[in-house]
């Protein structure tokens, strides 16, 4: 959707860091009336606290949430080898790119096995060839984790791409206008871009938007 349609207000009722002005927001028929554990949650910086090192920033969570941090650690360092940063686990933030920072703030919306991954636009701080490489790793540990993922993006083409369904959102008051799904195989190369499918989906959306005087960002 466009900027200031809501998206990212919808995301923080879904992390429980909002309340609704009315109805509910249910994860697995239980209300979410706060954080949980089985949320995890992305946001659009990688927000590390520079006096920790990466292995520290990726158990944050099981620090702050007083769980075994023993039992995690094995769980953090396969985490990180995951997504290519084995090696890194003594390095500070201010050592790593924008792309292994994020790479880090994924890790560590993971760490305790959420049932439910929110990405508040985490790679649109990133250059163009950086954001198609964070697409192609966050797909490759989707495809490993099988996490339920709620995206937020306003780059149509991003949306496709990554998703098995775009909700697509008004302007201000923000409403659902279009659910669209993606029936691209996966996994997903760059070059799904060219295909029919998806060139089709792109259409719709952008379609839908141009038709409220909006265009794809």
């Amino acid at each position: 959707g466009p900027s200031g349609c809501g998206k990212s207000t919808l995301l923080k009722i879904l992390a429980g860091l909002l309340p609704p002005t009315r109805g509910e927001a249910r994860l697995r028929g239980t209300p979410i009336a706060g954080p949980r554990r089985d949320i995890g949650v992305v946001f659009q910086a990688p927000v590390l606290f520079p006096w920790r090192t990466v292995l520290d920033n990726v158990l944050l969570p099981v620090d702050v949430q007083g769980l075994p941090r023993d039992r995690h650690q094995r769980t953090a360092l396969d985490l990180l080898a995951l997504v290519g940063l084995e090696g890194f686990e003594r390095r500070y933030p201010w050592e790593l790119s924008g792309g292994m920072q994020q790479r880090v703030s994924i890790i560590r919306a993971l760490i305790h096995d959420p049932a439910m991954l929110l990405m508040d636009e985490p790679f649109g701080a990133l250059d163009a060839m950086t954001r198609e490489l964070m697409n192609l790793e966050l797909q490759r540990i989707w495809l490993e984790r099988q996490k339920t993922v709620l995206f937020i993006t306003h780059s149509i083409p991003e949306a496709v791409f990554l998703a098995d369904r775009v909700l697509v959102m008004t302007t201000r008051p923000g409403a659902i206008m279009d659910d669209v799904a993606v029936r691209l195989p996966r996994p997903r190369a760059l070059d799904a871009m060219s295909t029919s499918e998806f060139g089709g989906c792109v259409a719709r959306i952008r379609a839908r938007f141009n038709a409220q005087g909006g265009v794809d960002a």
